[in-house]
């Protein structure tokens, strides 16, 4: 997407009235509480990775489990 068309789209939002923000937001409101959700956990697992508390897996154990189906539903 090109710079400027992000930038006519926050001008745009910036000024438009709270109903047509709202409707705006409504199309897109689980796509942004899915990133929200998404980012959370990732904040999540990395703070137990940092404490010792996550598990970590070797590059082979996860090339494993991206090929073999059951190895990832078994965790």
């Amino acid at each position: 997407m090109q710079p400027d068309i992000r930038q006519k789209l926050h001008d745009f939002i910036d000024k438009i009235e709270d109903k047509k923000a709202e409707a705006i937001y409504t199309i897109f409101e689980n796509e942004i509480e899915t990133d929200s959700h998404r980012r959370n956990l990732i904040r999540i697992e990395r703070e137990k990775y940092l404490m010792g508390a996550g598990t970590s897996y070797d590059w082979e154990t996860v090339k494993d489990m991206v090929k073999n189906k059951e190895k990832r539903n078994g965790l």
